[in-house]
């Protein structure tokens, strides 16, 4: 007769984009309940930002497990799928013990977050496995937030762009909707001026780096950072569309 494993449960926690008093209250409770901390890593050497943000608000406990894990930065399969194999299987051996175990995340775990392929292993690795993600604010939000910058009306679209993976798209996506958020664009800032500049909607662009932080930058003339060494953790709104006056072009028969 088979014995199913009872695991503990396994968390998503979302610490925000960078200010600790953006972390949420059940995400507070969750960090301070749970037997296990997994706390991602994008270097060897380097501390965890999402540590960085949230070790303020989790109280000293002796008996609470602080798990470093490396997920390299970089595209290489050859690199990456061994990295999140030793991840995961860390994460395993404490889940397999009847542990809970929290697995913190920059921003909201659902926005592009390593949280993403753990959740996608989670249930052929621990069948049956309970798992809960709490959401946090989004750096899509706080950032346009923090430039008093809404990102669309009801009659409006935005999207978003990781920059990271390439600016092909963005003639197009300037030609589809009203405002477009651009992630991680810190290597291609240079590219962006002159797609920008060609279009002559330099002025409609915004950069901001680690934004709602006491680092927090922000930059309106991107174009007199355009060769400079950016930072990884910085965005670019892009807001096109005017929007003065736009209630007084509602219908009456809407009221």
């Amino acid at each position: 007769m088979n014995v199913k494993t009872k695991y503990g449960k396994l968390y998503g926690v979302g610490v925000g984009p960078g200010a600790t008093d953006l972390i949420t209250l059940r995400a507070v409770n969750v960090l301070n309940s749970v037997s296990v901390l997994a706390i991602p890593k994008s270097s060897e050497t380097l501390p965890s930002f999402s540590w960085r943000v949230c070790s303020p608000i989790v109280r000293e406990n002796e008996e609470q497990e602080k798990l470093f894990l490396h997920f390299p930065m970089t595209k290489d399969p050859s690199i990456l799928i061994p990295a999140w194999d030793k991840a995961f299987n860390e994460i395993g051996t404490r889940l397999e013990r009847g542990l809970d175990v929290a697995f913190i995340t920059q921003g909201d775990p659902s926005v592009y977050s390593s949280w993403s392929y753990l959740l996608d292993e989670a249930p052929e690795r621990w069948p049956g496995i309970e798992i809960e993600i709490v959401p946090a604010v989004s750096s899509i939000t706080a950032i346009p937030a923090s430039l008093l910058t809404p990102l669309a009306d009801g009659r409006e679209r935005f999207c978003v762009l990781p920059a990271t993976y390439g600016l092909e798209d963005l003639g197009r996506l300037l030609e589809d909707f009203d405002t477009i958020v651009l992630t991680k664009v810190g290597q291609v800032v240079g590219e962006l001026v002159r797609i920008l500049k060609e279009r002559n909607m330099l002025d409609n662009a915004t950069y901001v780096s680690y934004g709602t932080t006491d680092r927090q930058r922000i930059v309106k003339d991107i174009e007199s950072i355009q060769n400079e060494n950016c930072d990884y953790f910085s965005m670019v709104v892009i807001s096109i569309r005017k929007r003065k006056g736009i209630l007084r072009g509602i219908s009456d028969d809407s009221e």
